[in-house]
């Protein structure tokens, strides 16, 4: 109960900076918005040059042209004075109240435990950088990660998909993802993407804005095998294609 309270607190708070933010956008700093939008633009190109000098100092300008931006907005300000402001009545609680550990005594029990496992994932969250699954024999596990700024490639020709449906569930600021299906894997694809491009198979879309989509193989419902795609993302392209 406890747990879902502070979650619930997070979450009100992120909202309300949020819209604390956006509010002195609107309200105090409209040219604000165009620069903010500048400077995400040069760490997309800068990233999509990289190694290259002009990419990798095109990227770190629009990184610290970012950052120095947020640090003049007062609503910015205000949000970090309060956040610490929360560490220290937090941290003054737990002095009041320290938790106790106190040895633990095993009882006889008609349950029987069950088994857990920790499976390694695939793919990691990342915020700057791209992926990419093994170019070699790999055990399946679903997918579900986020993504900041990069790309993510997916090769399905690699492994062995179970039978039944498997997952893939990517999210993604900024960047490109591609997923490269077998021909025997049936495949469903629901895609929401705020400004971007899409090709699945022979279907191209050049000019996404504000979409969501939905694509699926004629005999995905009965299939043996099959995969479901679900990738959102603000601004990037989306390929998924036979090999």
């Amino acid at each position: 109960m406890l747990r879902n309270q502070r979650t619930d607190w997070v979450s009100w708070a992120i909202l309300i900076a949020i819209t604390l933010f956006l509010a002195e956008l609107l309200l105090f700093h409209g040219g604000a918005i165009f620069f903010l939008m500048i400077t995400v633009g040069c760490m997309y190109i800068g990233r999509k040059r990289m190694p290259k000098m002009s990419g990798t100092a095109l990227f770190w300008f629009g990184l610290i042209s970012f950052v120095i931006c947020l640090f003049h907005m007062v609503t910015f300000r205000l949000f970090l004075f309060l956040f610490f402001v929360y560490i220290v009545i937090q941290f003054a609680q737990s002095k009041r109240t320290p938790i106790r550990i106190q040895p633990i005594i095993q009882e006889q029990s008609s349950q029987t435990e069950e088994a857990l496992f920790q499976r390694t994932p695939l793919l990691q969250n990342t915020f700057f950088g791209s992926q990419k699954t093994p170019e070699h024999v790999y055990e399946w596990n679903d997918i579900d990660i986020q993504v900041g700024i990069g790309d993510t490639i997916i090769d399905l020709s690699y492994t062995v998909l179970p039978k039944g449906e498997a997952v893939v569930v990517i999210r993604h600021l900024i960047g490109n993802i591609q997923i490269l299906v077998p021909y025997e894997v049936e495949v469903s694809i629901h895609h929401s993407v705020i400004i971007g491009s899409l090709s699945v198979f022979q279907r191209s879309e050049t000019k996404l804005f504000n979409e969501t989509l939905h694509f699926q193989t004629a005999g995905y419902d009965k299939a043996e095998r099959k995969v479901k795609i679900l990738t959102s993302m603000i601004a990037g392209a989306l390929e998924v294609k036979r090999i």
